[in-house]
């Protein structure tokens, strides 16, 4: 193992369960380690993707001067 996965692993280690958990479904996934469940997505995760959905074919997204402002801001 490299230095810098060891440090990662590491700090890793300080993260709550489930932040660890998902961090190795994503490690595994980089390694084709494939045949992991789906991650099943909470009610109000899932209500807040349909809503998202829902948004984007009524066609309600933020305007480019939003978008402009918000980086000028935060860029």
């Amino acid at each position: 193992m490299t230095k810098l996965f060891e440090h990662a692993v590491e700090t890793v280690r300080n993260l709550p369960p489930e932040t660890q958990d998902a961090l190795a479904r994503i490690v595994l996934q980089l390694a084709r380690e494939n045949d992991l469940p789906p991650i099943a997505m909470s009610v109000e995760d899932e209500a807040s993707f349909e809503e998202t959905l829902a948004e984007a074919e009524r066609g309600d997204f933020v305007s480019d001067e939003a978008i402009r402002a918000f980086w000028a801001k935060h860029g």
